[in-house]
């Protein structure tokens, strides 16, 4: 046995690894050589997790007592990341149902630390007059903290990252409207958190001394107001600056539906999230330091934390975040995970169909696209709309392709630039005409068996700004024709070729989609 081996790191359980939070904390933990059980109702969902293969995972939920029992043995630090929130009515008894089992089954299993990520409560303001959002998370601490298991609760207010609850209704609220008359808790002073702050802090608490048992506050270098937080936002996001009009008469629950109305966000998650802003949420103190270091240049600021947000949209890659294979380039990236609202808006255009054609044949047809070839619909359509691309500054269709028949990542076709080729399954196009938002046109070649294909077409829009949603709802209309005239002729000319190998494929419209020279 080789003496001078490594000693496996602590043994760490993550309840909620589907969630916003654990599925962030997973690969943290592993990248400072942790080893991770999953507690997980829903297996399947963790396969798509790039680290799916380096965890142990465990069916079970935390109410059930058999299941966490079994889940937590053997472990050195459970982390509690698990709410009832947003699943209706009762919540709060759920929640305390859970982590009561939680507790008694830790302490059993002899686990050496608890760390529970809660919510900031407001300093001086009686359990009675919080909201039950806060009151809950505030519980749960305090069960968790009475368990007999040293336990570390970490107390966040608004946490900002891709997939954060609070962030998205921000993000959506912001982007969505130019102008607010918005309800008066946009006063409301609050100490929001980078969600890379929070896993550096999470990771950190496992090794605490077991003396530690207690609640620390966190939070970022700023303390701002709800409307603060959203004209930052603007700015970061370059959106115009943003009118706010606070009115008194929208109470919390007139708030929810008012969120509800302007985003995607659940009202189930809405209404607890506003009501929990009528009060102040500020760090009283700033202990967690002495045993988790602040990092070189102290947190998170607000607008980097933003920023960080929204990299993976300003750097063009905002496909990877709904794609069931994509690998977070960062804590504040979105997952695969993450619930269908959050990451911001992603409009989409999909439509497939069978091809009397093999998938070769199909994709000599899809790799020929554009420049001589054309778009397969609506020639007169695309003309117009290269002809507008001309007149505000873009390129147009006039820059054609590099080669008739291949293409390379990074190869203009028309106003479109080649982001991705896999040979014979995908290319994926770029928009570089003048958007209010970015796009991309995803063409697929799959095989179907006895000698034919399926093609599948995604058209895909991330709108900036109000201009952005009208402009996508202002063209939806015209998609039947345009992105529909392309499946129907698409697969009509590869049926074509295949019945007839060597022929060119068929132009559908005049040379460089029909904008003169």
């Amino acid at each position: 046995m080789d003496q001078h081996a490594t000693e496996p790191g602590p043994h760490c359980l993550v309840t909620g690894a589907t969630g916003y939070i654990g599925g962030r904390l997973v690969p943290e933990l592993l990248r400072t050589g942790l080893r991770v059980r999953c507690l997980t109702r829903s297996p399947d969902k963790l396969r798509d997790h790039p680290w799916a293969g380096e965890v142990e995972v465990a069916r079970g939920d935390v109410t059930d007592a058999a299941s966490a029992a079994g889940a937590l043995r053997g472990i050195d630090v459970a982390y509690y990341l698990v709410h009832a929130l947003g699943t209706g009515g009762g919540f709060e008894e759920a929640d305390r149902r859970a982590a009561r089992v939680f507790a008694e089954q830790a302490r059993a299993a002899r686990v050496r630390r608890i760390v529970y990520l809660g919510g900031l409560v407001p300093a001086g303001v009686p359990d009675s007059e919080l909201s039950p959002h806060l009151r809950s998370r505030d519980e749960v601490g305090r069960i968790l903290l009475a368990s007999g298991v040293p336990t570390t609760v970490l107390r966040a207010a608004v946490i900002i990252g891709s997939g954060s609850a609070s962030f998205e209704m921000l993000r959506y609220l912001t982007e969505r409207l130019p102008v607010m008359v918005t309800p008066s808790w946009v006063r409301t002073r609050i100490q929001p958190v980078a969600v890379r702050d929070v896993l550096r802090l999470l990771v950190g608490s496992a090794s605490m001394p077991a003396s530690v048992n207690r609640a620390f506050d966190i939070g970022g270098p700023e303390i701002l107001t709800y409307r603060d937080m959203m004209l930052r936002y603007a700015a970061v996001a370059e959106l115009p600056r943003r009118l706010i009009l606070p009115v008194p008469v929208l109470t919390p629950r007139l708030s929810s539906y008012w969120v509800g109305l302007v985003t995607p966000v659940p009202p189930s998650l809405a209404r607890p999230l506003t009501e929990s802003l009528r009060h102040e949420v500020i760090c009283r103190e700033h202990d967690i330091a002495e045993y988790v270091a602040d990092p070189p240049g102290g947190p998170v600021g607000f607008d980097e934390a933003v920023r960080l947000a929204l990299q993976r949209v300003r750097d063009a890659q905002v496909t990877t975040r709904w794609s069931s294979s994509a690998l977070p380039g960062a804590p504040s990236d979105p997952l695969p995970t993450d619930p269908d609202w959050a990451g911001g808006s992603l409009y989409q255009d999909k439509r497939a169909v069978p091809v009397d054609a093999s998938r070769e044949a199909l994709w000599r047809i899809i790799e020929g696209i554009g420049g001589e070839n054309g778009w397969y619909s609506l020639p007169v359509a695309w003309s117009v709309r290269g002809w507008l691309d001309r007149l505000v500054g873009g390129a147009g269709l006039r820059r054609g392709r590099r080669d008739a028949s291949r293409l390379r990542v990074g190869d203009a076709v028309d106003f479109w630039r080649v982001e991705d080729v896999e040979p014979g399954r995908l290319l994926r196009l770029r928009a570089e005409m003048r958007l209010p938002g970015l796009a991309w046109l995803e063409l697929y070649a799959e095989p179907l068996g006895a000698g034919r294909a399926r093609y599948r077409q995604r058209a895909l829009f991330h709108p900036h700004g109000l201009l952005g949603h009208l402009y996508w709802w202002s063209i939806s209309p015209f998609h039947a024709a345009v992105f529909g005239g392309m499946v129907r002729n698409i697969a009509r000319a590869a049926a074509k070729a295949a019945a007839a190998p060597g022929e060119p494929a068929p132009r559908t419209t005049p040379a460089r989609g029909g904008e003169p020279r």
